[in-house]
């Protein structure tokens, strides 16, 4: 962060204020502040001086770009929910004055702060810490910065051993685990909440800023506590984690918190339940799903649909062991870069070191390289449903969205550099279109590049590779968006993000251009002129796993999928035990034509088996009484309540075939 200044010996300071598109220069007094830039403007809540997010009471100096933060941009909405973490942790304090501080970094529409406490915090305790963040909201007590150094600042907070140890990693700070919002500049800042008449010391926190002018906070509302890691490390204390969410106005906390609700109703792990499709059990282990006879259709239908659309892309089939010597990951090289992400070594065969593998890649090099390759067989596609194990950590382990054990649906295709571009614009196709078949519509592309820490190969075959993987995205006339040191070690992706029914993104598939892993496995093909050659490699997973994207499809539509992919199809329902046989005629017919359809011939009465299918959200309920049976028709009730009554029976299973057929909503 920036250093204080002193007091300029000029009377007088240029600066450029930037506000998009206009750039106005300005010449002001000494001692100007960039609050004084924009008197009046509420809205404004900080400043982004050369590049640098600062408080509005930094002094500007000669030559200075100003551009203002509004609250209501992504920059702003970071200070205020940092600004909010604070004042949450002054007022846990002030009720629990032996709670010892540890990170409060804002996050995705939020902000948390974890506490080293007796014992966990109640639905009572976050009750009275919001209660306490209002009245010091109301006191509208100022934000004010000070430098110290790092022996004040030890002698400072004492009290807080957390604190005390990111002192020693001030400028090393990882954002990985929040600690960056507290010492990732060059200098110690301690934040203090000063009060508004007297300018007496109310709290203190060791931060890097920006912060909001003062403690009024336009909206927020404390969400949840849950037990963390610190720092996110399992041989660190646990500590206790309250996240809370804030916003530029109220209107937009009321947004947000019925966007909310709407997303817990579509929360697979809760549909997953109710629908009777998986299940995740304790005596298997957290991230370690089973999927149930109704999740079983479901899935073996999206598989299905997958394999076929693959063979008419000319893909071919391969199948591979879920563990392998521990050598072949350390020609992979992902002993040396992923050892952290992957199951602990067995030891068999005399001390021999097996895995359980995260990556199915190394496997298909092996096929590559299993007999002599001819450039007339480029480009090769290989493809395989393959089951890959990560060890995720337990706080980030998220029903099927972030499991330990899951199946990618993963394609690695090998072809001449002459090929490249082609067949990355062709996949490129393939993967978008495939998504679109799935009830997915909305989509943008993300570059990631180089990690400059954490690559192998050259830095020219990684410029090739990314403008590569650049040219191909830009052809799809979808945004592009970059992602700075995103890649895996072996090579740029792009990622396709979706977004789904209320406008959550996902990443779905990744394409991953790979120069590297062909050199370390020294794959070769014979060329057209004799010479040896080595292959391009692409890696491609689809869904990126297919738990994952089961789970995304299950959100998106809000377990109402659409008939293709539901369970059961059609449910029939009998008014009276006589209409039984009359159905069951009816599903077989409809079970010949490669349909999905059940008849309800439980005790239930008529009006409680639609309630159940319902809740099931079953597409079609096929209905039938005794003037069906006499004219030989059904009646249909939708999803949605509408009823279709007297329906010939080849109609009404054509109607069903149809949907099927064209993958369309009902």
């Amino acid at each position: 962060m920036y250093a204080e200044r002193q007091e300029s010996p000029v009377s007088d300071v240029r600066v450029i204020i930037s506000r998009e598109p206009d750039r106005e220069e300005r010449v002001v007094t000494t001692g100007t502040t960039a609050a004084d830039l924009f008197p009046g403007d509420r809205a404004v809540i900080a400043a982004r001086v050369g590049g640098e997010l600062r408080d509005l009471a930094y002094v500007l100096s000669d030559g200075d770009e100003v551009e203002p933060v509004a609250i209501d941009s992504a920059d702003g909405l970071s200070i205020l929910r940092h600004s909010t973490a604070h004042i949450m942790a002054q007022a846990v304090q002030e009720i629990f004055p032996e709670a010892k501080l540890g990170i409060g970094p804002p996050i995705k529409d939020g902000f948390y702060y974890d506490f080293d406490v007796e014992k966990p915090f109640t639905p009572e305790d976050l009750k009275a810490i919001e209660k306490k963040m209002t009245e010091i909201i109301k006191r509208g007590q100022k934000f004010s910065r000070r430098v110290v150094t790092d022996e004040a600042a030890r002698e400072e907070l004492a009290g807080e051993p957390y604190k005390l140890e990111l002192i020693g990693l001030k400028g090393g700070a990882s954002s990985d685990d929040g600690a960056d919002v507290e010492v990732g500049g060059s200098e110690l800042t301690i934040y203090d909440n000063l009060d508004p008449k007297s300018g007496d010391l109310c709290w203190r926190d060791l931060c890097r800023g920006p912060h909001l002018p003062s403690t009024r906070i336009p909206a927020f509302k404390l969400m949840r506590n849950a037990a963390a890691y610190w720092r996110g490390s399992e041989k660190n204390p646990m500590l206790q984690r309250i996240y809370g969410t804030a916003w530029a106005t109220k209107d937009d906390l009321k947004a947000h918190l019925d966007f909310l609700e709407e997303a817990a109703k579509r929360d697979h792990r809760k549909l997953g339940a109710e629908l009777d499709l998986f299940s995740i059990p304790e005596q298997i282990g957290s991230g370690l799903a089973v999927f149930h006879p109704r999740g079983g259709v479901m899935r073996r239908a999206m598989e299905d649909y997958s394999r076929k659309r693959h063979e008419e892309a000319n893909y071919e089939f391969v199948y591979t062991p879920h563990a392998t010597k521990g050598t072949l990951f350390e020609t992979s090289g992902h002993l040396d870069w992923y050892a952290d992400g992957m199951y602990p070594p067995m030891q068999l065969d005399e001390g021999v070191d097996y895995y359980l593998k995260p990556m199915n890649c190394p496997m298909h090099n092996l096929i590559f390289d299993a007999r002599g390759r001819s450039y007339r067989e480029l480009p090769l596609r290989l493809f395989e449903f393959g089951t890959v194990y990560r060890y995720e950590k337990s706080g980030v382990v998220h029903g099927l969205t972030r499991a330990r054990g899951f199946t990618q649906d993963d394609a690695h295709i090998y072809c001449t550099r002459e090929q490249m571009a082609e067949e990355l614009d062709s996949l490129l196709t393939f993967v978008l279109e495939l998504l679109r078949d799935y009830g997915l519509n909305d989509f943008y592309l993300e570059l990631s590049t180089k990690d400059p820490e954490k690559f192998v190969g050259s830095d020219e075959v990684w410029e090739e590779a990314t403008e590569v993987l650049r040219q191909a995205a830009e052809k799809q006339g979808l945004p592009l968006t970059p992602d700075p040191g995103g890649a895996a070690f072996y090579g740029p992706k792009i990622s396709v993000q979706a977004r789904d029914a209320i406008g959550r993104t996902w990443q779905m598939s990744t394409i991953q251009l790979d120069f590297n892993l062909p050199e370390r496995f020294d794959l070769e093909y014979t060329a057209a002129d004799g010479s040896r050659q080595r292959p391009v490699m692409i890696h491609r997973a689809l869904f990126g796993s297919i738990e994952r994207f089961f789970a995304v499809l299950l959100e998106h539509y809000a377990g109402a999928m659409p008939p293709w992919l539901s369970p059961v199809q059609a449910v029939g329902i009998p008014i009276g035990d006589g209409h039984v046989d009359y159905l069951k005629e009816f599903a077989a017919e409809a079970k010949a034509k490669g349909l999905r359809v059940e008849v309800d011939s439980s005790n239930d009465r008529m009006q409680k088996k639609i309630r159940n299918h319902q809740k099931l959200k079953t597409p079609f309920m096929v209905i039938v009484g005794d003037e069906d049976m006499a004219a030989g028709t059904v009646s249909f009730r939708y999803r949605n309540g509408l009823q279709k009554n007297g329906i010939p029976r080849d109609e009404a299973l054509a109607e069903i075939a149809d949907a099927v057929e064209r993958r369309i909503q009902v």
